[in-house]
């Protein structure tokens, strides 16, 4: 597919204040959801008895196509979510299956503390994403499973094939996974230096006592600590080669975000 196969841009997802920053391309936006641990998932839940306010959910999740495994991140790609199967988003969704449940999907990594001459001026480098689409529950036993895959594979890369599979029924019906038909989306990105004012960068007063630049943020992965029922030695190969990569790339990118591209 081409890279810059992008969403639309509608009303939802058009980003308005600071638009340059703004990514509607595919893969971009699908990066940030991939590689971000937590996505934050909102929904209407007024008609469930829960009072007036919108529900707002932390849950793991992976972009994927059951029927394209191939598909790469610049392609067409639904969003797989996880969770308990009593869940109220569950069982909301459960619902509304013919036309899937609207929801909308949150994603944000911080890379960096701006800091500037004046409090107004601070700001984070960042890489954020939001998707809207239908979400419909995975009745499909070979997708749920093929789903359950991607999504533990997206916690650490090589733990299917090392932990104890397939699930076992137990397991598989207390779990929905849900996928979300995605519509619409967008990402905004900020990298680089602190940008102030020229009136206060001529300011000699001001640049001589305050320090303005960039402090590099990313996650880091630390040494595995064993249980106390585990009875394998040394760290698997799996382990550790997960966790050199993504502090290598957390890094790199951090670091290299700290400057005016």
């Amino acid at each position: 597919m081409p890279h810059d196969l992008a969403y639309p841009k509608e009303r939802a997802n058009t980003v308005h204040r600071l638009s340059q920053r703004a990514r509607y391309d595919l893969h971009t936006i699908h990066s940030i959801m991939n590689s971000t641990p937590v996505l934050h998932v909102s929904f209407n839940a007024a008609d469930s008895g829960q009072g007036p306010f919108p529900a707002i959910l932390p849950m793991i999740g992976q972009m994927g196509s059951f029927s394209r495994p191939s598909a790469d991140l610049d392609d067409t790609l639904d969003c797989y979510l996880h969770g308990y199967v009593s869940q109220r988003l569950m069982k909301l969704a459960s619902e509304n299956q013919a036309e899937g449940l609207p929801i909308t999907i949150a994603a944000m990594k911080c890379d960096g503390l701006v800091l500037s001459l004046t409090p107004f001026s601070h700001s984070y480098n960042y890489r954020s994403a939001v998707l809207f689409g239908y979400a419909s529950p995975v009745d499909d036993a070979e997708e749920k499973l093929w789903a359950m895959r991607l999504i533990t594979e997206s916690v650490l890369k090589g733990r299917w094939e090392n932990s104890r599979t397939p699930p076992e029924s137990g397991e598989l019906s207390s779990t929905t996974i849900l996928r979300v038909r995605i519509v619409s989306g967008s990402g905004k990105i900020r990298d680089g230096e602190p940008h102030d004012d020229k009136k206060d960068l001529e300011r000699a007063d001001i640049t001589d006592r305050v320090w303005t630049g960039v402090i590099p943020m990313w996650e880091t992965l630390g040494d595995p600590v064993a249980s106390e029922s585990n009875r394998v030695e040394g760290e698997p190969e799996h382990i550790r080669s997960f966790i050199d990569k993504a502090n290598d790339n957390n890094r790199a990118y951090a670091q290299w975000a700290t400057k005016d591209v």
